[in-house]
């Protein structure tokens, strides 16, 4: 599995990463005694969502490459079955490929992909040759002897620890994120699209959490991923405590090289199993802001902060005979499932953080994590652990 993450690192690293994967794992936001909202899945992630599945390729090599790809498949990497969708942009300062036929047909086709900003087009074109390669096609816009398709593809910026003018993601290195995929607990911090990431002056990267809804609302499933790379120190709040402020001195980048906060972005994929309509994922992919808020961001104007939601009922929807029949839960039972949206974007957030570990990158910059013992001790001053 390391080398599959790690493919051009060394041998020895290798060794070295797993030992310390092993001795040293790093606690998420509830396993570090962090109060927060409501209950989630199984394995507090989007993959609660039942279907939903996610891969990542992470590329580490030599003292300037830090980067990677993540995927997140709606119904698992075997199905080519859209999901109702919507998306938001609370800021543009971003890209997200695709939006306009997902806007205009309701339907998620394919896998949400996140990279770093200057590989949106190769990751793109790598999804395209994958699908021809695997003799695979779309749900949606297929004909006799072809198809078309625009895949959903999305950025933040990595370039303070990535060369990211090297271009060092490949076709092949989409093409393992796409593969890898699965369904179960979700690796966190700086691994695929995240690994280059920095979030609130922190070390930031990929986070998830869920939320289950209990029987009398539904008993539907609300998941959230981040790739996360916004905000600036300063602003940091976690369990509605100012930790930016209270974290006076952290070592968050290195003399002589500052990091230009709140010009990174952040990207936000929630899922869930309510029956929504499109226009319905779209009011979900607005509460993103919400749950981004929570944690003190404020979208800047260098910050692409662009969130998708979908649905995974309603299967077959896009294959359906007309008049196709589908389920619309009532507008007055969204509360709980907006609620959710909120709660777990913003602990996949916290998580995001938590599980990244300071790198050092191009021309020796370097970002710290946020420091477990220090973030406990200010949330004990605002009685904000359990």
């Amino acid at each position: 599995m390391l080398a599959n993450m790690f493919p051009r690192a060394p041998l020895c690293l290798l060794a070295f990463f797993a030992l310390v994967a092993h001795a040293q794992p790093r606690p998420r936001a509830r396993e570090l005694g962090i109060r927060l909202e409501a209950t989630p899945g199984p394995a507090n992630a989007i993959t609660d969502v039942a279907g939903v599945e996610v891969g990542h390729r992470t590329i580490l090599s030599g003292d300037s490459v830090r980067t990677g790809v993540t995927a997140v498949w709606p119904r698992g990497k075997q199905s080519s079955d859209p999901v109702f969708g919507g998306y938001f942009s609370q800021n543009g300062n971003g890209d997200m490929t695709g939006t306009h036929w997902l806007e205009e047909s309701g339907f998620l086709d394919g896998p949400v992909l996140i990279t770093n900003t200057h590989s949106v087009g190769v990751v793109r074109d790598a999804y395209l040759a994958w699908l021809v390669g695997n003799k695979r096609v779309p749900g949606t816009n297929v004909f006799a002897g072809g198809f078309y398709t625009y895949p959903i593809v999305a950025e933040t910026y990595d370039g303070f620890l990535n060369d990211i003018n090297g271009f060092h993601v490949k076709p092949e290195d989409v093409t393992m994120a796409l593969e890898s995929a699965s369904s179960g607990a979700v690796a966190e911090g700086s691994v695929g699209g995240g690994t280059g990431m920095v979030c609130y002056g922190f070390k930031g990267g990929i986070g998830t959490s869920s939320r289950k809804l209990p029987a009398g609302q539904g008993g539907y499933t609300v998941g959230a991923l981040v790739q996360c790379n916004c905000g600036r120190q300063r602003q940091l709040r976690i369990g509605g405590v100012p930790v930016g402020e209270e974290l006076v001195n952290p070592p968050v980048a290195s003399a002589g090289h500052p990091y230009r906060e709140d010009t990174g972005s952040i990207i936000i994929v929630i899922a869930t199993d309510a029956p929504l309509l499109p226009h319905q994922t779209k009011r979900m992919a607005r509460r993103a802001t919400m749950g981004l808020a929570r944690t003190g961001s404020t979208s800047g104007n260098g910050s692409g902060d662009i969130f998708i939601a979908f649905s995974t009922a309603n299967p077959r929807a896009a294959s359906m005979k007309d008049p196709a029949h589908v389920e619309m839960a009532k507008n007055e039972a969204l509360d709980p499932v907006f609620e959710a949206a909120v709660q777990a974007t913003e602990e996949a957030i916290i998580n995001a953080m938590l599980a990244a570990d300071t790198m050092t990158g191009r021309d020796r910059h370097r970002v710290a994590a946020l420091s477990h013992d220090r973030l406990r001790e200010v949330l004990k001053k605002y009685n904000r652990l359990r």
